[in-house]
């Protein structure tokens, strides 16, 4: 990068986006973490933008992006708009020559964020993508077991997240969620990616992958019922059902070894456990208030040269190739 020093100046962020993402999960995040500054925030409708900046002490709003990309006041962007428009706002960034974190997933689909990915890598500025669980402590005990061998050699992974349709999906109101032009395969594309760029993380890249979607409920536009099966380089098999029409909730990933087994959930903030012929193990490891503070933090601690960030444009890009060999677009 130019006409920045990452190691010895204050950051400053801008938000495009300032939704309710980033209320309490992310925005806080940047202002909390030392050697970043949030100074200014985005939101197309004017007076949301303005209230927002007041509300959390910013010191800009615009009601334009390009104004907050262009100002020669702000070093880096964090997007936090629905993921039809990331390419479009990422391209803008790049060319701008700042820093950036995107939400997750990358883009809606692998094109998308390979032209994304490219765009930063020919001009060699830090980009990151929002998959903060790789920097959560709640995981990173679960990787400390694997990589200690606490269950012997890794055989397979299965993850089941099934959940009732929710009063909004019920309703008909419109959800871009949902939606089909922004996330082909709905709910799955904004939590399923989640999940399985965790798995990357605990366990190594994936080298193929092929899965199945359909729409059951016709509740809305997006598919609603996902099923995929995997193996990762290092040889270890996975299986994934994600269902948005069920009875009852469940969010239950195993990790099954040669001496042992794993269980924890993505989202539910249940105990995670470990079995072996031994002993049970069962932790309760909470998350910050602000569940992307660590990943932030890390985000810095990159830019010093301390430690290389888990979630960078690279892995971020391989999680949408996974994406898109499930739902058959490539």
């Amino acid at each position: 990068m130019e006409n920045i020093d990452l190691k010895s100046k204050i950051i400053r962020w801008g938000i495009i986006g300032c939704g309710n993402v980033t209320e309490i999960k992310s925005g806080p995040a940047y202002q909390k973490t030392k050697g970043f500054e949030l100074s200014a925030v985005m939101r197309r409708d004017v007076l949301k933008s303005a209230d927002y900046a007041k509300r959390h002490g910013i010191e800009k709003s615009y009601s334009d992006a390009d104004s907050l990309i262009n100002d020669p006041e702000i070093d880096a962007i964090y997007i936090a708009t629905p993921p039809d428009s990331h390419k479009f706002y990422g391209l803008k960034v790049a060319q701008a020559g700042k820093l950036c974190c995107i939400e997750k997933p990358m883009a809606p689909t692998y094109e998308d964020s390979l032209i994304i990915y490219n765009a930063f890598k020919e001009k060699d500025i830090p980009l990151f993508v929002a998959y903060y669980r790789r920097s959560l402590p709640r995981f990173n005990q679960v990787k400390k077991w694997l990589d200690a061998n606490e269950i012997g050699d890794v055989r397979y992974i299965s993850w089941n997240l099934s959940t009732p349709a929710s009063d909004v999906d019920l309703s008909g109101n419109y959800n871009w969620r949902t939606d089909s032009k922004v996330a082909q395969s709905g709910y799955f594309d904004d939590l399923g990616s989640h999940g399985l760029d965790l798995f990357v993380h605990l366990l190594g890249t994936i080298k193929d992958v092929s899965g199945f979607t359909i729409n059951q409920q016709g509740l809305y536009t997006a598919n609603d019922a996902v099923t995929a099966c995997w193996v990762h380089e290092s040889g270890i098999t996975g299986t994934g059902s994600w269902n948005f029409g069920s009875g009852i909730r469940e969010d239950h990933v195993q990790i099954m070894g040669s001496k042992g087994k794993i269980e924890f959930s993505v989202f539910d903030e249940n105990p995670i456990r470990m079995t072996t012929k031994q002993s049970q193990v069962e932790l309760v490891i909470k998350h910050p208030e602000n569940v992307q503070l660590y990943h932030v933090e890390n985000m810095r601690e990159h830019l010093l040269g301390n430690m290389e960030h888990p979630s960078s444009g690279q892995s971020g890009l391989h999680t949408s190739w996974i994406m898109d060999k499930i739902i058959r677009n490539i």
